[in-house]
C-alpha cells in the first residue's frame, strides 16, 4: 500500500521587531491606507541583531516538532525553502540540521521564491508516498528584510522576515496530501 504524507506538527518563528505601515509612511511616500488596500497588511517583523535565516528556521522546526511530538533523531529529511540564505554554502537545511541534532536526516535547500514552501512540502510528500522515507520536516524561512530596497515603496511595504515549518509523517491512512501540482511562469 501507497503510505500517504500526513502534517503531524507545525511551527513559526517571526521577529520581535516590527515594521509597522505608520512606520513606513516615513520612509517612503505611502500610507497605511494605501498600503491595506492594495495588499491587507499592516505590519511586518524583520530580524534583529544575532537573527538569522538559520536562527529563525531552527525556532520554528523546535516548535513544529514539539508539536508534532518528534525527537530531532526521528527525522529523515530537512527541506528548507529559502531565496536568502545565510551563506551560500553550507545548506541552511544543513545548519538546521546541525541545530537540531538530527544528525541521521538528509538536508538540502530550495530555492523557488514565494513558492518554495508549497515545492518542498510537494518534494517531501512525495520522497514520504514513495516510500524513501518516513518523518520530513519542511521549512520556509526568509530574512528579505536584508535584500529589500527599502526606497522601493512598490515592493518595500510587501515584505518582512520569519519562518514556519511542518513536520509530515508517512502513514497509511488516507488523507494528507493528496496531490500537488506544480508549475512556473
Amino acid at each position: 500500500m501507497t503510505p500517504y504524507a500526513h502534517v503531524v506538527g507545525w511551527g513559526k518563528y517571526v521577529p520581535q521587531r516590527v515594521l509597522t505601515n505608520d512606520d513606513l509612511s516615513r520612509m517612503v511616500d505611502t500610507s497605511d491606507e494605501w498600503i491595506r488596500t492594495r495588499t491587507g497588511i499592516r505590519q511586518r517583523h524583520l530580524v534583529g541583531d544575532g537573527e538569522a535565516t538559520a536562527s529563525m528556521a531552527i525556532q520554528a522546526a523546535r516548535e513544529a516538532l514539539e508539536v508534532a511530538g518528534i525527537a530531532p533523531s526521528q527525522l529523515d529529511l530537512i527541506v528548507v525553502a529559502t531565496v536568502t540564505p545565510d551563506h551560500l554554502f553550507p545548506a541552511t537545511a544543513c545548519l538546521v540540521q546541525d541545530g537540531l541534532g538530527a544528525t541521521r536526516a538528509a538536508a538540502f535547500d530550495l530555492s523557488a521564491g514565494c513558492s518554495g514552501f508549497v515545492y518542498g512540502v510537494a518534494v517531501a510528500a512525495h520522497l514520504l508516498s514513495a516510500g524513501v522515507y518516513r518523518t520530513a520536516l519542511v521549512i520556509g524561512a526568509e530574512t528579505l528584510s536584508r535584500i529589500t530596497d527599502w526606497s522601493d515603496r512598490v515592493t518595500c511595504v510587501l515584505f518582512g522576515d520569519g519562518a514556519g515549518a511542518v513536520v509530515l509523517e508517512a502513514g497509511e491512512n488516507e488523507g494528507g496530501v493528496l496531490a500537488t501540482v506544480l508549475g512556473a511562469d
